[in-house]
């Protein structure tokens, strides 16, 4: 099985926003929430509009996002293509 090869990327940090920080701006709506573990950053998911969260993971190269939203404990690594579960 495949494993991510990122985990040394993952820092200990907050959201930066209550919502998707580029949807906010713009007054627009979002389907679900991803955090980058990174730097916090709060995009929106691919079901979205805008996918906010995979146009972050582009520009800065930060390569794994976790689930934001409630009751969900889950993260996605970008370039390995991997859901990553706790445990």
């Amino acid at each position: 099985m495949p494993a991510c090869t990122h985990l040394d990327r993952i820092r200990d940090v907050a959201p930066r926003t209550e919502g998707c920080e580029e949807c906010l701006a713009l007054g627009d709506s979002w389907v679900h929430l991803r955090m980058c573990l990174s730097c916090g950053h709060v995009g929106c998911c691919d079901s979205s509009r805008n996918r906010h969260a995979t146009k972050h993971y582009h520009a800065t190269d930060h390569p794994i996002a976790a689930s934001a939203e409630p009751g969900e404990d889950w993260a996605w690594c970008f370039p390995d293509q991997l859901v990553l579960k706790p445990g």
